[in-house]
């Protein structure tokens, strides 16, 4: 059991004054073992995991200066759900806002505080945040509108035990075509499992929770208790009951719990992974990360009971506390539609109206900052207002400053995604259910939510729905908006928008040691800090018409011929492998095997002499000769895998040998993590649903 840890916060949080925060940040690898099943090397901070808790007050200001001692990889830090506003080159996404921080380099984020709530930082470089580097950011309300006795800040997450340099790839990968994304191995609160939280009879908790995980939502509630919903994603609202909540990866809620006056029991806090997404759900995982509220230390933890069904809040239905009222109508309106296909590379990707993202050669801010004014007039219609510019594949749109906003989303896809706006929160004038199609351009307002809608800054749309979202454009910088599941960052479902960006050439310039960050490469790698999304345009004195070229920017692979499809992909590679399968047996069964006459030989002699002609590579053996077994793909014939190893396919392409896994993503791994549940005694089936 994990006890519940209490930190006392400084004093410059309870104070009445605006202070400056300081974190140094010394980011490096470090070995752990969250769900004590398989220890791996994490990305920790000041060689600890999980990394430390960030605290601020609201006016304070924050300074995160970061040091990058990875040795093999970029970094960076974004404060998600922070506006950064005027800060738009500390919002900290890679080729948006900054360049990379690399190995060995020193990097400054520093802006002021002037919003309260629950957010939380993490990485946005190349999925790198589900290895480890990702944390609670709390910033705390002198002034809040909600009485309690305590807080507590609780974390949920997904985890995997293979690093993302192993699962990156082979996701991204013709041998992945149905774009499955990779199951987690286990789900955590705290960064942890039977995490105890000692409760004190008739005391009211303020609960901070934020799902940081990288691909499962999470359903949370506590037995025997009631939450009372206080705070979205840093936006206060109308105190509403609900005995439990869904948050989505990125997604941040407060609420408060009433201690019971009676102690003579304790109770389970259960955070449950949504597996509805996953491809497969194997047998041997637990998608449960089970905390315990603690009234009683002598009484028993018992066992969470099973549920029937999961029926969260509505989080539509929730209303901000300041009552303000729908925005006007939109002065401009984008709709953008979901939907997953693969390209020429054989991989599948993900696309905002047929465009999947892809970072620019300069990041987007750096061109903006240096592009030329063509025109004298002080209104936007100058280069860096021109979408051109900012390529193709960073799917840009230009927002003038304090416009209205209108974003529909349809999502064509079968999964449920949840989307991120930085730099803003956005009004739910609609979301549909799951499976109601596109919003219908000839519906008028009366379906929109009037009364002050929700605001948030994610939101989940239904598979197969769709959503309506409004906001003001009264933050100018660079901003992503994407879902927030990371396989799907990494596979391009993100776009751009460029907000005001002739405010920004007057009134910011990026840091020294920003751009430093982008020089700092050796020789031939350095990323440049002038130009279009090509690179073009970086002399003063060149053509402005230079900026309208784009020529060798970065683009994905071309499409696929037109008589491709997923299935068609799935069967192609099914046969593909097994014949690879049959010829490998063939030829392991002609090479071993004997003439008769030297076999009658043997058999006469007694010498067994037979041996296996499948090709194997060597595993982990658990509980001595009792070998783990590789759990099927649903739908998918059950192999035979020996006890000594998985069966692997070897892939030749000209000189290339490339080996293809032939069991689902981690089943090898999690029937070994099923196997070491049992030797230490663990019901691996201890938490059901009915």
């Amino acid at each position: 059991m994990t006890a519940f840890s209490r930190i006392v916060l400084p004093t410059i949080i309870t104070a009445a004054y605006a202070a400056t925060v300081v974190y140094d940040f010394n980011v490096s690898w470090v070995a752990a073992s969250p769900d004590g099943l398989a220890k791996r090397q994490v990305i920790g901070i000041n060689k600890q995991w999980p990394p430390p808790r960030i605290d601020a007050q609201v006016g304070d200001r924050l300074i995160v200066n970061l040091l990058n001692s990875l040795g093999d990889q970029d970094t960076s830090l974004h404060f998600h759900g922070l506006f950064m506003n005027g800060s738009t080159h500390m919002d900290g996404s890679p080729m948006v806002t900054q360049c990379p921080i690399p190995p060995g380099a020193t990097f400054t984020y520093n802006f002021t505080i002037d919003q309260p709530g629950t957010y939380w930082y993490h990485s946005h470089t190349q999925g790198q945040y589900p290895d480890g580097l990702r944390g609670p950011l709390i910033i705390h309300d002198p002034k809040t509108p909600f009485q309690y006795d305590e807080e507590l800040v609780l974390t949920v997450s997904d985890w995997y035990h293979e690093p993302m340099s192993v699962l990156q790839p082979r996701f991204m990968s013709k041998y992945n075509p149905t774009g499955a994304e990779p199951i987690p191995n286990s789900a955590l609160m705290n960064d942890t499992q039977n995490l105890t939280i000692p409760m004190i009879p008739e005391r009211t908790y303020s609960f901070r929770m934020a799902n940081i995980g990288a691909f499962a939502g999470q359903y949370i509630w506590i037995e025997g208790h009631n939450m009372t919903i206080v705070e979205m994603d840093g936006v206060y609202v109308h105190p509403t009951e609900t005995s439990m909540i869904y948050l989505s990866a990125g997604q941040r809620c407060s609420f408060l719990v009433k201690a019971k006056r009676e102690t003579s029991r304790n109770f389970p806090m259960i955070a449950s992974m949504d597996t509805t997404p996953f491809d497969t759900t194997p047998p041997s995982l637990n998608p449960n990360a089970t905390s315990y509220l603690v009234y009683n230390n002598t009484a028993p933890l018992p066992t969470p009971s099973p549920l029937d069904s999961f029926t969260p809040l509505d989080d539509t239905h929730l209303h901000p506390r300041d009552n303000l009222g729908i925005l006007p109508l939109p002065n401009q309106a984008i709709t953008l539609n979901i939907s997953m296909s693969n390209l020429a590379s054989g991989a599948n990707y993900a696309f905002f109206n047929n465009i999947t993202y892809v970072a620019p050669l300069v990041p987007t801010l750096y061109t903006v900052l240096s592009s030329p004014n063509s025109s004298r007039s002080s209104s936007e219609l100058t280069l860096s207002a021109n979408p051109q510019i900012y390529g193709t594949y960073t799917h840009p749109y230009i927002l003038p400053h304090n416009s209205i906003i209108q974003l529909v989303l349809n999502n064509l896809d079968t999964g449920r995604h949840p989307f991120h706006l930085h730099g803003h929160n956005f009004q739910v004038l609609h979301r549909s259910g799951p499976d109601e199609g596109p919003w219908s351009t000839s519906s008028n307002e009366s379906s929109y939510n009037h009364k002050a809608p929700m605001r948030r800054d994610t939101l989940v749309v239904e598979p197969n729905g769709n959503a309506v979202l409004r906001f003001r454009a009264d933050n100018p910088g660079v901003w992503l908006f994407h879902c927030h599941i990371e396989w799907h960052m990494i596979s391009g479902l993100a776009v751009t928008f460029v907000e005001a960006p002739s405010i920004l050439q007057r009134t910011l310039q990026a840091p020294e040691d920003h751009l430093s960050a982008c020089k700092r490469r050796g020789k031939g790698n350095d990323i440049p800090v002038e130009g279009n999304a090509a690179g073009r345009g970086q002399s003063s004195d060149a053509d402005p018409k230079e900026w309208l070229v784009l020529d060798g920017q970065p683009s994905p692979p071309g499409e696929l011929h037109s008589g491709f499809s997923r299935r068609g992909g799935v069967v192609a590679l099914a046969i593909s492998c097994l014949t690879g399968l049959l010829g490998v047996v063939m030829v392991g069964w002609y090479g071993f095997s004997e003439p008769a006459a030297v076999e009658n030989e043997k058999k006469e002699s007694g010498e067994d002499g037979s041996e296996s002609g499948v090709y194997s590579e060597k595993s982990k053996s658990v509980g001595g000769n009792n070998g783990a077994e590789a759990a099927p793909a649903s739908g998918k014939k059950k192999l035979d895998v020996a006890a000594s190893g998985r069966l692997t396919v070897m892939i030749r392409r000209g000189t290339e040998a490339v080996e293809s896994e032939a069991v689902s993503f981690g089943s090898e791994e999690e029937a070994v993590n099923a196997e070491v549940r049992r030797e230490k005694g663990m019901d691996v089936n201890a938490i059901t649903r009915a």
